[in-house]
């Protein structure tokens, strides 16, 4: 399921370099270096308020950073207008309301949106048809979006930024509120992206998740990096360094599972 990381000497489709992050002029996370190559899953992991979240806006242009520079390719995000962009990189937020009906093909649709003027072509529908087959989503095509199930409704989020065609996809949390099926599902359908050469950046807070899927970690502490490498190499102490919790790593047929260590005794008062 992980894939060797990518040719580290080509050109990186997302990369920062010594970023600083945060609001009205505070750091909430600085000096973070790291790339994303074609093909890749990068995943980053870190407690709640350590700066997933604020990295991840800075490479879809939602935020400057305060120091050092993101790119895309070889152009910084602030280079590109927002059509350009979007053709470039697609993000999915943690949530996302839905503010009036609309279609699973309709909403999928609009992913095409920095692709056509005016009104959408012969192409950019059969783009998205196209999607809905890929995805097992054809038979809702014309339900309303508000009526799917959790699973349902991301797999849609998810194919309306497959249908801007990027060149990488920044998600955060793309699997909260799914139960473990779901999760699986739609991780599952990440990793078979991936090999088509998009660049995947994606923060979770399931950490056997995290490193099962992804060909790369990056786990941030206060302040910015702690380590990043493959997810093989994430270790109990890095884990007990940023979370304050003891946990244990064990290599399965399936795949590492990580795992608190804990006893009645915490919780007996």
């Amino acid at each position: 399921m992980i894939r060797k990381q990518a040719d580290s000497s080509a050109t990186p489709t997302i990369s920062y370099d010594t970023v600083a992050a945060g609001y009205d002029g505070a750091e909430v996370i600085s000096d973070v270096s790291v790339d994303v190559h074609a093909g890749d899953v990068v995943g980053l992991l870190g407690p709640n308020g350590v700066g997933k979240s604020t990295l991840l806006k800075c490479a879809v242009g939602l935020l400057d950073p305060l120091a050092g520079e993101v790119t895309i390719g070889d152009r910084p995000v602030r280079s590109f207008d927002r059509d350009a962009l979007a053709r470039n990189v697609g993000y999915v937020p943690q949530s996302e309301p839905t503010n009036f009906p609309r279609t699973v093909f309709q909403t999928v649709l609009m992913g095409r949106k920095p692709h056509f003027g005016a009104r959408p072509r012969t192409r950019d529908r059969q783009v998205v048809a196209t999607l809905l087959n890929r995805l097992d989503l054809a038979d809702l095509a014309m339900r309303d979006v508000n009526s799917l199930s959790g699973g349902q409704h991301q797999k849609v989020i998810l194919a309306r930024v497959l249908a801007q065609e990027p060149r990488a996809l920044v998600l955060d949390e793309p699997t909260s509120n799914l139960d473990i099926r779901h999760e699986v599902e739609v991780l599952s359908l990440l990793r078979k992206e991936a090999p088509d050469g998009l660049a995947i950046l994606h923060a979770m807070h399931d950490l056997t998740l995290a490193v099962r899927y992804s060909d790369w970690i990056v786990l941030l502490g206060e302040g910015g990096v702690h380590t990043q490498g493959p997810p093989s190499e994430l270790t109990a102490k890095d884990i007990r360094d940023v979370y304050g919790i003891d946990v244990s790593i064990h290599e399965t047929n399936d795949g590492i599972v990580i795992a608190p260590v804990d006893t009645l005794e915490n919780y007996r008062g």
